[in-house]
């Protein structure tokens, strides 16, 4: 996230890049990051905690020397968001929102076609079941490394989005978008499975896609109202983790309470 911002920046500022090229530079820097964590965990067998662990460790020092220093001002700088506020003469929050829903719709659609595909198709059943679709040929290995390329890059994206609205950059970006990232998905999965027991069908799988935006959202709005009820912001880290675990322990429940549902003690 860091890194993609980090390059972001300074594409536009020492290298006066176009705002938009500049972002296809943040997303190819996370996609490269991401091949060094899919490589250090499918080629040298290195656990995939660990190997993001040790990826992101290296990316302080790397975003370091990639900026010269530790943050980078875009304030006398044009940015996409900038243009829209010029442009239109809206604030720049409203900006945010507007082209922030545009990118979202047009990532979803995207992803959308991509796990479609055969090869996107491979990558999911990679993730549901490695053993079968191993048994079936596909190269476990190598999807894996595609996915993180994918995920990683979209992250990079994402903080180049980020430093152009807060208009500038810092190595500490990153710090807490891992609890940020798994609270939008776990809570965007809960209400996954919140919402096919309630309508008794299974979600389709755009709806799914739209479940991490609509995660990072409610995320968002719960630290919100805590925080306008007076909760103190250092507590903030402890109210995210108990938001994190409150959602991951929702499908367990509901897995739970639907099997002793279903049983009965004839075994009917």
């Amino acid at each position: 996230f860091a890194f993609g911002g980090c390059v972001c920046a300074v594409m536009i500022v020492n290298f006066g890049m176009n705002p938009i090229l500049a972002l296809l530079f943040a997303t190819f820097a996370g996609m490269l990051a991401g091949f060094v964590t899919g490589a250090l965990h499918t080629i040298f067998e290195i656990p995939a905690i660990l190997a993001g662990i040790l990826t992101q460790i290296s990316l302080w020092s790397i975003n370091l020397r990639v900026m010269g220093k530790s943050n980078i001002p875009l304030l006398k700088t044009n940015t996409i968001f900038s243009w829209l506020t010029d442009a239109t003469g809206i604030s720049n929050a409203i900006a945010g929102v507007i082209l922030g829903g545009i990118i979202i719709v047009l990532i979803i659609m995207i992803l959308y076609w991509f796990f479609g595909t055969e090869l996107g198709s491979a990558l999911r059943a990679t993730g549901n079941n490695e053993a079968m679709i191993r048994a079936l040929g596909v190269n476990t290995g190598r999807a894996k490394l595609l996915a993180l390329i994918i995920s990683n890059g979209l992250i990079g994206l994402s903080g180049g989005l980020i430093v152009q609205s807060q208009k500038y950059a810092d190595i500490n970006a990153g710090t807490g978008a891992i609890v940020i990232g798994l609270a939008a998905i776990v809570i965007g999965l809960a209400a996954i499975v919140i919402g096919e027991v309630i309508l008794g069908k299974v979600i389709s799988f755009w709806m799914k896609l739209s479940a991490a935006v609509v995660g990072s959202i409610v995320y968002f709005v719960i630290r919100g109202i805590v925080l306008q009820l007076g909760m103190d912001a250092n507590d903030m880290k402890m109210l995210s983790a108990i938001i994190v675990a409150l959602a991951l322990a929702v499908p367990v429940m509901s897995a739970k309470i639907r099997a002793k549902r279903a049983y009965s003690p004839k075994g009917e």
